[in-house]
């Protein structure tokens, strides 16, 4: 049998010097912001100890750490959209800094049964696709680095030197289920050459967006184990990757659970004796009812209130302020609300999170702005990024999340995504308002701005329009309108012949397997 270690000594200096060198890595620029719970010596443990592997990954969540806070010095921002063709990748190292692959684009574009935004495609699938965008920088580096070296350094000057290596940010959704789900799906990631993932706090299987209702989200605790995992992973492989800490609290309407107290302000329960709202629905079917009509009637009926507020329905003011100053600023769970609000009103205030509950399990959720920030908050700390997931952004709600964030984290970055079919100027802004609200959101560190799906407006808009014009038009306008303006945008050599052609790098292969010196000799 092959011993690993020639000693236990021997493996005993070994993992000291590995948790050394893990504590040294913590320190550095990159990693001394994040705060871990647990040890170096956890990490080592988990390692292969004394085998390294330095990923790609590594490099390009460096790279665009760099690039983040260079746009955070300078009060600038990166602005891009999400796709999942390698062609249209090649395109954007033209114009932009970053790439993004969404989820929900994979899930309709790339899934072997595609559907709709539910994160129910194979946990592999956006790493798959982020692998073979990443393949294709490397496809197209190398291209241009074996074409520019055909030619003289004074030649070079005037051909292309693109930077392909645009850091790549990926759709982690939730984590894909169970801790181990989450580990393997990350440690996916890292191996594509993805630079960041973000993980949200969205219940896994219940996304859905067809009847009205809004998000479910799951409790902080959740939550916080699904960065914590992203993060120990990322640790485990060395690898820099940043982490996106995405909070969709915005408009959540349920939650999944009511196991963290840090969650108990925001529960909503009965302040009435009614029927649940399960029996509500089932009765509903009876009546011939629609569920949403059923639903507000229900919570009209039943006084849906958070705690608090039921508090302050039934007490004075004066009883309400001093509940407000045992509980303000604390995580108090309903329990000790109860008996605290008992002290001060002398009375047990009726208040049931049960009966709200929904055939699916959950818990009615009043979100707000406070909810938000307790939460990406207590995230911080475990990433590198914080995004609240504002799909209808009030100004007002915008400006009092990244402040209050950034009273906490000052140098906190931020992102922000563009959903295609909200109309800005119809909810209040003016048209020179979203002419510079890139701009504008920047100067409080939102730095990193996405359109996700742009493929499905932009692309998909582009495709009809040219499949009818080709249909009516067909070769004719197609080399007027497509062929002929490609041709006359292709970079070229002194000579007009074509750089951006895979065909010299194929040619090369063989020269040097020929023994033919490709460097340096114009063919």
């Amino acid at each position: 049998m092959s011993q690993r270690w020639s000693s236990t000594k021997e493996e005993a200096d070994a993992f000291e010097a590995e948790a050394a060198a893990i504590e040294e890595w913590w320190q550095t620029d990159r990693q001394k912001h994040i705060k871990r719970p647990y040890s170096a010596k956890s990490i080592a443990a988990l390692r292969n100890v004394g085998f390294k592997i330095e990923y790609p990954s590594s490099a390009m969540g460096r790279k665009l750490w760099r690039i983040l806070n260079e746009h955070n010095s300078n009060g600038t921002y990166e602005l891009t959209f999400g796709t999942t063709e390698p062609m249209i990748a090649k395109e954007m190292a033209k114009h932009l800094q970053t790439i993004y692959v969404s989820g929900a684009l994979c899930g309709l574009s790339q899934a072997a049964w595609p559907g709709a935004d539910h994160a129910d495609y194979p946990a592999d699938l956006v790493p798959s696709v982020v692998k073979r965008l990443f393949n294709t920088q490397l496809w197209h580096d190398q291209r241009q680095t074996q074409m520019r070296m055909r030619y003289s350094e004074a030649d070079r000057q005037s051909l292309e030197c693109i930077d392909y290596f645009l850091p790549i940010v990926a759709d982690g959704d939730m984590g894909f289920g169970t801790l181990t789900g989450c580990m393997k799906m990350v440690r996916s990631f890292v191996e594509s050459g993805v630079a960041m993932i973000h993980i949200d706090d969205l219940a896994l299987g219940l996304k859905k967006f067809t009847n009205g209702e809004g998000r479910t989200i799951v409790p902080t605790s959740e939550y916080l184990t699904r960065l914590t995992t992203a993060r120990m992973t990322f640790d485990i492989m060395g690898a820099d990757t940043m982490l996106l800490c995405r909070c969709d609290s915005d408009h959540a309407e349920f939650i999944t659970g009511v196991i963290d107290p840090q969650d108990h302000p925001y529960v909503l329960g009965a302040t009435m004796e009614v029927a649940s709202f399960i029996q509500a629905i089932e009765q509903c079917k009876a009546d011939g009812k629609g569920y949403l009509t059923v639903k507000a009637e229900w919570k009209a009926k039943a006084g849906l209130k958070t705690f608090d507020d039921a508090v302050q329905s039934v007490a004075t003011q004066d009883q309400y302020s001093a509940y407000v100053a045992e509980v303000s600023g604390k995580t108090v769970p309903l329990q000790d609300r109860r008996k605290i609000a008992k002290k001060h009103t002398g009375k047990d205030v009726f208040f049931d999170w049960e009966l709200p509950r929904l055939p699916t399990g959950q818990y009615m959720w009043q979100w707000s702005t406070r909810a938000v920030i307790d939460r990406a908050i207590l995230a911080a700390p475990l990433g590198d990024m914080t995004w609240s997931r504002q799909d209808k952004p009030n100004k007002k709600d915008m400006h009092e999340f990244h402040s209050e964030v950034r009273k906490v984290f000052p140098a906190r970055l931020f992102a922000f995504g563009y959903t295609g079919a909200y109309d800005f100027v119809k909810a209040g802004y003016t048209e020179e308002e979203l002419e510079t609200f890139p701009r504008d959101i920047a100067k409080m560190g939102i730095i990193w701005q996405v359109q996700p799906i742009w493929a499905t407006q932009g692309l998909s808009l582009h495709a009809n329009q040219f499949a009818a014009k080709f249909k009516k038009e067909g070769i004719a306008g197609y080399m007027r309108d497509v062929a002929r303006p490609a041709i006359a945008g292709m970079a070229t050599d002194k000579y007009g012949r074509p750089t951006a052609r895979g065909d010299y790098l194929a040619d090369a292969f063989f020269d040097v397997v020929a023994g033919v010196d490709i460097a340096g000799v114009v063919q």
